[in-house]
């Protein structure tokens, strides 16, 4: 990554582990494309249910060379799972952006008109 990893926790109590635990996620983004020019990172609990229980909201703002993927996962009742569920679509997006910059992705050929003799 170009540009340092941005963290920002909301609403949810701040630890350690939880943050070391975000730069692991993140720092993986780079082996599916290594031309990552920036991560945002948000993760908060926007709203308090009180039948529900917790819920957390993930963000990921990910640059990249001309665009930004952006992944947006909300309701896990866990930040973890929250946090997983998100990079785990971040790194499909990442994925396939990177398949398509660099050509890889598969195109179908046009069908072929066959005209009968009769």
């Amino acid at each position: 990554m170009q540009i340092p990893l941005q963290i920002t926790i909301r609403d949810v109590e701040h630890s350690e582990a939880l943050e070391a635990h975000i730069r692991e996620k993140a720092g993986k983004l780079d082996e599916f494309f290594d031309h990552i020019m920036s991560c945002r990172v948000v993760v908060e609990m926007p709203h308090k249910h009180h039948r529900q229980g917790k819920q957390f909201n993930v963000r990921i703002d990910i640059g990249v060379a001309g665009g930004e993927i952006a992944v947006n996962r909300d309701h896990a009742e866990d930040v973890y799972v929250a946090l997983r569920d998100a990079f785990d679509a971040a790194k499909r997006k990442v994925a396939d952006y990177a398949h398509k910059l660099h050509g890889d992705v598969k195109t179908h050929e046009p069908k072929r008109v066959v005209e009968s003799e009769d």
